[in-house]
């Protein structure tokens, strides 16, 4: 167990922090703090739970995360990856089914920390990723239309064509106070940090509505109106259940635990991209499996890694676990003594903040990069995008991962009877002990595919940062799908940034034209892509200067 669990908080205990950095760490805490109270009360709203139980989630499971997770500065709490998720759920089995489902899902995460199945993320394709995030991010914006247009729907329809048939439906109760306000926020929250990045737009666009309808008393709802008054306190919840009924909570269960697992690792990789750190990532997933056990014993809903606050928690000299805790300590300050206040909150605003989540995880960029570089991939990005919008989003990850397999066989059984590479790179050096210290040359042998980019991508980054030079053979690479493609272009942008310079070797023409179409010539020059090793290493022996 010691080897899976060793949570960051505590290494860095035992080899000290210093002073300098508390203090950053403090600062930056307190800031992601008040960047999260918006988003928690909003997503949970949007999960059809009452606000306070997403501010909860932030507090406990934020604490139990940062405290015993497996990285330096991720920040936990609700996303809006579970939206979603948490309101089917409350739909379909109440809020007694939603707290063991949560539960049970985070068993799961444990024992997927305890087997060592960190290395989870890197068996999700890509377009999949792309595929379930934009069709989430398409179903909170069709979630948010009623309160940001103030249309006075009594019963919501559930599924997506139904909602939208309803928003029609309805249109002559359009409240123009209400657009105004949705409008308003948006543009704060969007324009803003062009004033001032310490503050985020979300935190004024809610307290100048809520000052304005205080003040002119404006015809709009608000959380009180819809909710009522907000709890300003924390306290044990036992949820009530037969467990001739459990089986029927392990399919949501298992969905949660993978999209929290997924999430979560996601939010970590893209923290090491930036702080230029290494997670770990079984204790990670046992960090947030403790987080999503506990939490709902205390009226919280599922929480993970939030990729934008983590962020935020880096921009702002975050370091350490440190950061992550005083989040959630200024959350319950927050909620203990202003949270009579945020029950006077306009939907309208809270719609307006959810509809830039959307357009955030949208990824409508990466989606139209897999649209037109790559037919196969397309498939499975446009039916998981359509099974999240208009099925389910356990059947989207089922399909796609099933359609990712057979698109693989596919392509390995395209590729049988070709001779790879083998034509075009030259001779082998014979002692590799005479290469130059500063260059360094790693070969990628087989297909850069969705199972082992993840892999390929991290043994790169590793060696490459601490070289001069980099020499990457390819000859027995037969092809690279769009995940294979988006580590690599990730991994060669932060080498780039470290001046570390790529050279390739030996790609075969299908993959080169394929580089191209990523734009990978703007980490790679086009000289220092050769047809063969030799040619690579005399470039390599002329960049360091000892040709």
């Amino acid at each position: 167990m010691n080897s899976v669990f060793r949570p960051k908080f505590f290494t860095l205990l035992k080899s000290g922090i210093s002073r300098q950095q508390a203090i950053d760490d403090t600062m930056a805490g307190i800031v992601v703090g008040i960047v999260a109270l918006p988003l928690a009360i909003a997503f949970a709203v949007a999960s059809g739970v009452s606000p306070e139980k997403g501010i909860i989630t932030a507090v406990v499971a934020g604490l139990i995360i940062s405290v015993f997770g497996g990285s330096r500065v991720q920040i936990g709490g609700p996303t809006g990856a579970f939206i979603v998720i948490v309101y089917g759920i409350v739909t379909q089995y109440g809020i007694d089914g939603l707290i063991i489902s949560t539960i049970m899902a985070g068993v799961l995460l444990v024992l997927f920390g305890v087997l060592k199945l960190g290395a989870l993320l890197k068996y999700i394709p890509h377009p999949l990723i792309v595929g379930f995030t934009s069709g989430i991010a398409l179903v909170i914006f069709s979630t948010q239309i009623a309160d940001a247009f103030g249309l006075e729907i009594a019963d919501t329809p559930s599924g997506f064509l139904a909602k939208w048939q309803s928003y029609f439906a309805h249109i002559q109760t359009f409240n123009p106070v209400a657009a105004a306000f949705t409008a308003f926020t948006i543009l704060v929250v969007v324009y803003f940090p062009k004033i001032s990045r310490k503050i985020p737009g979300s935190f004024v666009a809610i307290l100048v509505t809520t000052l304005a309808v205080v003040l002119f008393d404006l015809p709009v709802t608000t959380i009180e109106s819809f909710f009522g008054d907000i709890p300003n306190k924390i306290q044990l919840t036992i949820p009530q259940f037969e467990w001739s009924q459990l089986i029927n909570y392990i399919p949501p269960a298992i969905t949660i635990a993978l999209l929290g697992g997924i999430e979560s690792l996601l939010s970590a990789v893209v923290a090491d991209g930036m702080i230029g750190g290494n997670h770990r990532s079984n204790t990670e997933l046992i960090g947030q499996g403790i987080a999503n056990i506990v939490t709902p014993f205390f009226g919280g809903i599922p929480a993970t890694g939030a990729i934008a606050r983590t962020a935020t928690n880096v921009k702002n000299n975050g370091r350490t676990p440190i950061a992550g805790i005083v989040h959630a300590i200024t959350l319950l300050l927050i909620m203990l003594f202003l949270g009579n206040y945020a029950k006077l909150i306009p939907m309208s605003c809270l719609a307006g903040i959810l509809i830039v989540v959307a357009y955030n995880m949208s990824e409508w960029r990466s989606f139209k990069s897999v649209l037109t570089t790559s037919a196969l991939d397309s498939v499975v990005l446009v039916t998981t995008f359509l099974l999240t919008v208009l099925v389910d989003l356990t059947v989207a990850i089922e399909v796609g991962i099933v359609l990712s397999s057979l698109l693989f066989m596919k392509r390995m059984a395209d590729m049988s009877g070709q001779t790879v590479g083998e034509q075009i790179d030259g001779d082998v050096i014979d002692d590799y002990s005479k290469v130059p210290k500063e260059i360094s040359i790693y070969e990628v042998s087989g297909p850069l595919f969705f199972a082992s980019a993840r892999t390929y991508a991290e043994t790169i980054r590793r060696m490459g940062l601490k070289s001069k030079v980099l020499i990457i053979r390819m000859r027995h690479v037969p092809f690279i799908d769009t995940t294979g493609m988006h580590n690599l272009r990730d991994t060669l942008k932060t080498l780039h940034a470290n001046d570390t310079v790529i050279v390739l070797s030996g790609v075969n023409s299908d993959v080169a034209v394929a580089m191209q179409k990523h734009n990978m010539h703007a980490y790679v020059r086009k000289e220092n892509m050769c047809d063969n090793f030799d040619d690579a290493m005399q470039k390599a022996l002329q960049i360091v200067g000892k040709a």
